[in-house]
């Protein structure tokens, strides 16, 4: 069994599968491990997904952000904005089997080996690996239970900036997902900075999440932050979104070796 790791594929489901053609990726054997942004301002969202649920047991998926405003979208909690893409999914005929599906999906997957953790954005310098699993756990329930609207509908907002463990109800559930699927920048005490989305920032308190000695020893898998160009500076961070859906390359990881193999995206 060979595992490999794909960043954001964003419904650009042609260089999926070139880059698992080019590895000859057997679903039989093999495992492939989605970073999270399955969907969302790519050609092809709703053949993305099937694709990705067709694949089955040999999966490991995290969510990321555009997937959970995707649900909020199909739950009637939030508008679509205009650069989004999901009319097509929307108006399948196996919506709500998709909308199922992505639910039941974890917002941190930790190998059983514990050789690796993968998650969309990141794992703050004020949480161990276990405790952010703990904590993602908590939002998981609620998705995969009866208030998943409701989650929904108090999802967004950038308030609290910095976790709290006296926090409650869904302003708890709220700074989590934000940690887990939004996170780049934040402080060592972990306040988050939501404005800037470069690599770099001129703030000198706020450095990238994993710049803090709190995960120097962790190997941790992330997509989310392109501009990045799959550059973390950490030897055990691996940043996979290398921005396909902006015309720049899908990057995926063979988890044995830490060969990275990249299809370029650019139209």
């Amino acid at each position: 069994m060979t595992r490999y790791a794909v960043g954001d594929v964003q419904g650009c489901l042609a260089p999926l599968q070139c880059l698992l053609k080019e590895v000859a990726f057997d679903p039989a054997q093999d495992q492939l491990w989605l970073a999270g942004d399955l969907i969302n301002r790519g050609p092809a969202s709703l053949d993305t997904l099937r694709f990705i649920k067709e694949l089955g047991d040999c999966t490991r998926i995290v969510l990321g952000n555009h997937d959970l405003h995707f649900l909020a979208v199909a739950h009637g909690t939030r508008n679509a904005g205009k650069s989004d893409t999901f009319d097509e999914i929307l108006n399948a005929s196996d919506c709500q089997i998709l909308v199922q599906w992505l639910q039941q999906q974890h917002l941190i997957y930790n190998d059983p080996s514990h050789d690796y953790t993968m998650v969309h954005a990141g794992i703050p310098p004020i949480w161990t690996v276990q405790q952010a699993s703990q904590l993602a756990h908590e939002v998981e329930q609620v998705l995969r239970g009866e208030t998943a609207a409701d989650f929904f509908s108090h999802m967004y907002g950038n308030e609290p900036a910095v976790w709290n463990d006296q926090l409650e109800g869904w302003t708890r559930l709220r700074v989590i997902t934000n940690y887990l699927t939004r996170m780049r920048f934040c402080t060592v005490a972990g306040e988050l900075d939501f404005e800037d989305k470069l690599a770099t920032i001129d703030k000198p308190d706020f450095k990238p999440w994993f710049s803090y000695p709190a995960t120097s020893n962790q190997n941790i898998i992330f997509g989310h932050w392109a501009a990045l160009e799959g550059k973390a500076d950490n030897p055990h961070v691996f940043a996979l979104d290398t921005g396909c859906v902006w015309g720049h390359a899908l990057t995926l990881m063979n988890l044995d070796t830490q060969q990275m193999h990249r299809c370029d995206c650019a139209s």
